[in-house]
């Protein structure tokens, strides 16, 4: 059976949750014959690509999805873009804030995501779920991460389908944020169901 690996977060900036892994986390194991191996990644520069690429080369992938937090965001985006930098707002779960750092010093400026990313889009929209591209992935934990997957994939010739959504805040996360966007956890694990089987759809 082949494996698709799928990772969230741990919590961050002093949430006691992050529903970018508790979105995953109760996803069917096995999906139209593929083994869906879901992994939560420490909320950190120095070690959330070491995790996730050890994680790689245990379970040999055929897809690699990464989910992240956008607090804030009044939907889900799917990322296009990972960018060199890395310009940190807020220190990681580590204490490190980096500013204006590359990602990689001797990699290309950009990568592109390589899923499906119209047709998830597309998808989610026609159940319901808000969703867009985004060109952007920030330049915090997030792209650094999805920078990295791309970079090794490249690297290493693995042309397999790769990329990065990030989903907003669920409700137990707002309740003393003021006028700020969430939804509920049904919705988001309902939004991976249905972008596992797009990316799947590319496999068979």
């Amino acid at each position: 059976m082949k494996n698709i690996l799928i990772t969230g977060f741990t919590p961050f900036d002093g949430e006691s949750i992050n529903p970018s892994y508790e979105s995953i986390k109760n996803l069917d194991d096995t999906i139209m014959n593929f083994q869906i191996i879901k992994k939560e990644i420490d909320t950190s520069f120095s070690q959330s690509h070491l995790q996730l690429l050890a994680y790689i080369k245990t379970y040999q992938p055929v897809a690699v999805i990464l989910i992240g937090q956008a607090g804030g965001a009044k939907h889900l985006r799917i990322e296009r873009v990972a960018i060199n930098i890395q310009d940190a707002s807020i220190p990681d779960n580590k204490g490190y804030k980096p500013v204006d750092q590359y990602v990689i010093k001797s990699a290309p400026n950009a990568y592109f995501s390589t899923f499906p990313y119209h047709e998830i889009v597309e998808n989610l929209i026609d159940e319901g779920i808000p969703s867009s591209l985004s060109y952007s992935a920030g330049s915090y934990v997030c792209n650094h991460l999805l920078f990295h997957l791309l970079h090794y994939l490249k690297t290493t010739n693995q042309n397999i389908p790769a990329g990065f959504i990030h989903v907003p805040y669920i409700f137990s996360q707002v309740k003393d944020k003021k006028d700020v966007y969430a939804t509920d956890l049904e919705t988001l694990t309902k939004a991976m169901n249905i972008m596992l089987h797009t990316v799947i759809k590319e496999l068979l």
